[in-house]
């Protein structure tokens, strides 16, 4: 019986991974939470046991690109890592670095893009974007990163800082602007809780020249 039931909570598991993959593989959504949230309600699972992690998820967004944007996801994603590149050319006194799914390969077509920057303040980099007349909206975000304290990897704590998002030619672009000092520490990968790759712009730039 309990293997019975095991098996069932591992196919609600896997049914609510693929739908939440499609959502943000299709859709542009970009939180783990929301989406495998979303897709359990869409399937009637709200059984904690029966939500996948973000590493399943993860894992189901690849292989919805394999199987059904093989030849077209590969040319939005260079699209989208452009569209970067340029942005953060733009932002280059803030010291960008991109991370995130158009970084990791996993992003879709209209993705949302995301690009840190580091500052003495948040200030700043809104004064640019009003003297360069780019409009934005604001808001803040949370991430996870190590303890700057303690240096200690794991675990570590959480920080809010102010997020700017700009409409892209292909998708929304988020600025999040930490504090020049932030760029010692990494933020965690959403999915498996390691440190998240980041790429400045001449790492992006040779990436693209691969």
């Amino acid at each position: 019986m309990a293997k019975e039931m095991g098996g069932r909570q591992s196919q609600l598991r896997q049914l609510v991974a693929q739908q939440a993959a499609r959502m943000m593989a299709e859709d542009g959504v970009s939180d783990f939470g929301y989406a495998k949230k979303k897709a359990g309600r869409q399937l009637g699972i709200v059984d904690a046991n029966c939500l996948p992690s973000n590493a399943e998820i993860e894992e189901e967004i690849r292989l919805f690109h394999e199987i059904y944007n093989s030849e077209d996801q590969p040319k939005a994603l260079r699209q989208l890592r452009e569209d970067a590149l340029a942005t953060m050319q733009i932002f280059n006194r803030f010291h960008p670095h991109l991370t995130g799914s158009v970084l990791d390969g996993t992003a879709g077509q209209y993705a949302e893009t995301h690009i840190h920057l580091f500052a003495d303040s948040a200030k700043d980099v809104e004064i640019f974007l009003l003297n360069q007349q780019i409009p934005y909206d604001s808001d803040e975000k949370s991430y996870r990163v190590r303890d700057k304290k303690s240096g200690e990897k794991k675990g570590g704590e959480r920080m809010k800082v102010p997020t700017f998002t700009l409409e892209g030619p292909n998708g929304f672009i988020k600025l999040s602007v930490f504090e020049f000092d932030d760029i010692r520490f990494s933020t965690k990968h959403p999915s498996n809780g390691g440190s998240a790759d980041r790429l400045d712009t001449e790492s992006l730039k040779a990436l693209l020249a691969i």
